[in-house]
């Protein structure tokens, strides 16, 4: 028992160092190069980075450049920077992903993760195995899937924003926006009684549809299919979403 607490302290530590880049709002500006921080942000520079003042700082501006961030001034309520933005974010990673709704727990994570990897369009799709209850989760409201793609941008110092579409109506969206959505792409969905996929191609463009616990149904596997996609498995294994997810997309990121 005694070996448990100092892993779960090391646990918490990891999480609090996770803010590997400060992300900078429009509001935070006061002036063209200065910002001014009192949230969230400025709590974690001052009790988990210990910063004081001439300490620079990496920054990036929410859909914009990245750059170095001097700390200028420290007081009761705030934390100003004077900041320089000259490099571009991280390459995207050319993915658009299809995820079957998960329950939220585990969406926060799956959210945190994609974000981190460098997805930019994910589409949270309905299958016959999504729970309806899911749909109804305040999780899905835009403030709150944001608040966990930050965390994933904080962690891997990228600034874009993925792009969050809903589609609670399964038919209708292979059928009416599939098509053209898959288009020009290679078209991939995970199945685990499926053949092993071939190695990806970096930097190739692909459509990768990932269904619900249990995976998707024979139909709509059926109906994905019409739309040109492949199924292909990760194996022997049989792995919860929230694992499969982040392991396949790792293999198609760019060496």
């Amino acid at each position: 028992m005694s070996n448990i607490f100092p892993f779960r302290c090391q646990v918490k530590l990891a999480r609090l160092h996770a803010m590997n880049l400060i992300l900078l709002h429009n509001d935070d500006f006061f002036t063209e190069d200065r910002v001014k921080l009192t949230d969230r942000r400025r709590q974690h520079l001052l009790s988990t980075q210990q910063v004081e003042v001439g300490k620079r700082l990496r920054v990036g501006k929410l859909n914009g450049k990245l750059g170095e961030g001097l700390v200028t001034r420290i007081d009761a309520e705030s934390l100003e920077l004077r900041i320089e933005l000259t490099q571009h974010p991280p390459p995207p990673l050319a993915v658009t992903l299809l995820l079957a709704l998960p329950r939220p727990k585990m969406l926060k994570r799956i959210l945190q993760s994609i974000s981190s990897l460098g997805v930019k369009q994910l589409y949270l799709i309905n299958s016959y195995r999504v729970e309806k209850s899911f749909w109804g989760s305040p999780l899905l409201r835009a403030e709150k899937l944001d608040e966990q793609l930050l965390l994933g941008l904080e962690q891997a110092r990228d600034t874009i924003l993925p792009h969050v579409h809903l589609r609670q109506r399964f038919k209708p969206f292979v059928e009416d926006e599939l098509p053209d959505l898959a288009k020009d792409t290679r078209a991939l969905v995970a199945h685990p009684v499926a053949e092993p996929g071939e190695a990806f191609q970096p930097g190739e463009s692909i459509t990768l549809a990932i269904g619900p616990e249990g995976g998707f149904i024979p139909y709509e596997i059926e109906k994905l299919q019409e739309c040109g996609f492949t199924a292909i498995s990760l194996g022997e294994r049989i792995l919860r979403v929230e694992t499969a997810v982040p392991v396949l997309l790792s293999r198609m990121m760019a060496d």
